[in-house]
């Protein structure tokens, strides 16, 4: 129930009728919705053949493309909003990823699970790496590149000149304003190339 919840708050941050691209959209799901509830077109970014296939019986357009091969085939400010939703951990090449979105959309949408959220604090005190429900993988086997936390991505945001419009954090479906650095499990930010 709460994942539907986290799709309608990030869905919220969509203008109606706006052109995106969705990096990393599995299933294609968030595109379906913002296609039938807000008026949107665009496209979805992947990599797994299943993803693909259930994002086209979904009637969304996907592209299958590795992300870390970077977004050159997209022309600079092509779409009104780029998403990388609970991508960005994966990827290796983090930075570069979010300058791409920066450039291909004149609104980027990240999110992606906030290290920083207390009971995570709490399992690295206790000498842990946290399994939770955003990060549910033990350390030697997460698909997990990096870690990084809400407070961590509003430096790397003003290191790369992004200025950001919109932030909450997200716990159990809500959106988290006050202290979301300690109290979401996930964190959103929306900004553009200020």
């Amino acid at each position: 129930m709460s994942e539907r919840k986290d799709m309608e708050l990030i869905a919220n941050l969509v203008p109606p009728g706006s052109r995106v691209l969705d990096l990393g959209c599995g299933s294609g799901e968030l595109l379906a919705h913002l296609r039938d509830k807000r008026g949107c077109s665009g496209y979805g970014v992947e990599i797994a053949d299943a993803n693909v296939l259930a994002c086209a019986q979904r009637g969304v357009n996907a592209i299958q493309l590795n992300l870390e091969e970077g977004l050159a085939i997209f022309e600079d400010q092509s779409f009104d909003v780029v998403l990388q939703l609970d991508t960005m951990q994966h990827l290796r090449n983090t930075e570069s990823m979010l300058r791409e979105t920066a450039r291909v959309g004149r609104v980027g949408i990240v999110s992606f699970p906030n290290f920083a959220h207390w009971p995570n604090r709490l399992h690295v005190m206790a000498g842990r790496m946290p399994v939770t429900k955003v990060l549910p993988y033990q350390w030697y086997d997460t698909p997990n590149i990096r870690v990084g936390t809400y407070a961590d991505f509003e430096v790397l945001a003003r290191k790369d000149g992004l200025r950001i419009l919109d932030a909450f954090g997200i716990q159990r479906g809500q959106a988290v304003r006050r202290w979301p650095n300690l109290l979401a499990s996930v964190a959103v930010f929306k900004f553009d190339r200020g």
